[in-house]
Order: C-alpha cells, then structure tokens, then sequence
C-alpha cells in the first residue's frame, strides 16, 4: 500500500516513514501543504496522513481542497492540539480519522491499517483467496500447509494482488501502490519480483495464481481470463 505523509516536522516524518515503510508500506513525503495537494491529487494513494500546523498551506485547507476535487482518498489528521473543536473542524471538512501528538506508532499503524480496510470493505487482517492466507499484522503467508516467506516488497505484492483478485494489474497500477514516487518506470523491478513471488506461491501446486496477461499486466486468478 502507498501512504502520503504531509508534515513539515523532518523527526516526524522521517519516524513515520521509516516504521510504515519496514510495515512493507510504500510512502512519499510532503514538507508542506501546497505540494501534498499538488501529489494527493497527481498520485493514487491508499491513505493520506495529513499534520494540521503547515507552512504556505495548513491542513485544513488542504483536506477541504482534496474533498472539492473529489480526491476521495482516507486522511488521518495529526494535530498538536488535542482539542475537540479541532477534532469537530476536521472531521467536517472531509477527514476520517485524527490523531493527537505524541502518538504511539502502533496506534498509528493500527488506525490506518483500519481505514484501508473501510476502503476496501475488508472486515478482518486475515485475508483468504484461492488457498492462500495473508495476514497483515504479521505479514504471515500460508498456501494450504505450507508457509510462504516473503520479503517486504513480495508482501506488498501478494496483499494488493488478493485485494483485487481476478483484475488486471497493470504495471502503472502496481508501481503506484508498491513503490514510491523515486521509482524508475524502466527498471525491470516489478517484473523481477513478481517472477520471485510467483515462485514461492505456484512452485509445487497443481493450480498456478499469478498469470502474465500479455500487453496488458497481472492478474491473481484461478483461471487466466
């Protein structure tokens, strides 16, 4: 999944992005509100974290400009001020969630783990799809008895594969949500691991589940359409 962190506190950021990123999450960074805006509304992100205190733009105009363009994305608000009337503005102008400073990573993992979710209308951390379980706390896989180690960038692979099971995946698409805005569209990395990924969950099985759609991408499927 791929995260925006907008917040100008280099400690903080750096923090964020360095805990989701060992979290098997992709994040790109903004310092300021004007250049948030200007890549919430240029990339596709899983979720936005979004601090209120901003230099040129703060974060409630820049949460209300997001709603106006009908950038529908789920904003975690970070705030100094654990105040109500905060919370309330927030919450009006188009935020889903907010969070107080200090905060605990692990809450904020939880919460935003929780409004990926709502997006995608999962209800649970375990997902389950043609054999295979994924857990995302643990990022555990297992296809019938046997357990499947993945590294980071495999996990974040599988995980978006079994949430769009049977759709294809085309390259742009899995560089969007896999990798951050530093990646290079003619690198072979994405083909590289999902060769490696494909190994470790068709090798051995009567079924194969990864499926290369020639001119077009990938698909997660029982059968190739």
């Amino acid at each position: 999944m791929r995260v925006l962190i907008i917040e100008d506190d280099i400690k903080i950021s750096a923090a964020i992005a360095k805990g989701l990123r060992i979290e098997s999450f992709a994040v790109d960074i903004a310092p300021n509100g004007i250049q948030g805006e200007e890549l919430a509304k240029t990339n596709d992100y899983d979720v936005i974290v979004l601090d209120v205190r901003l230099p040129l733009q703060d974060g409630y105009t820049t949460c209300s400009n997001l709603r106006t363009a009908n950038i529908a994305t789920p904003i975690l608000m970070l705030t100094a001020l654990d105040d109500v009337k905060d919370k309330i503005k927030g919450l009006n102008i188009g935020a889903d969630d907010y969070l107080a400073k200090p905060f605990h990573f692990g809450e904020l993992l939880a919460r935003l783990r929780s409004l990926t979710r709502r997006r995608s209308i999962l209800k649970t951390t375990i997902i389950e799809k043609y054999g295979i379980t994924l857990n995302q706390n643990t990022h555990k896989a297992q296809r019938e008895d046997k357990e499947i180690l993945l590294t980071s960038k495999e996990y974040a692979l599988l995980e978006l594969f079994m949430m769009n099971s049977d759709k294809i995946l085309t390259r742009d698409i899995i560089s969007e949500h896999v990798w951050d805005m530093n990646f290079d569209p003619k690198s072979n990395v994405i083909e590289s691991n999902v060769k490696f990924l494909r190994q470790k969950i068709d090798t051995g099985f009567s079924s194969r589940l990864i499926h290369t759609v020639r001119g077009s991408g990938y698909i997660f499927s029982l059968e190739k359409n």
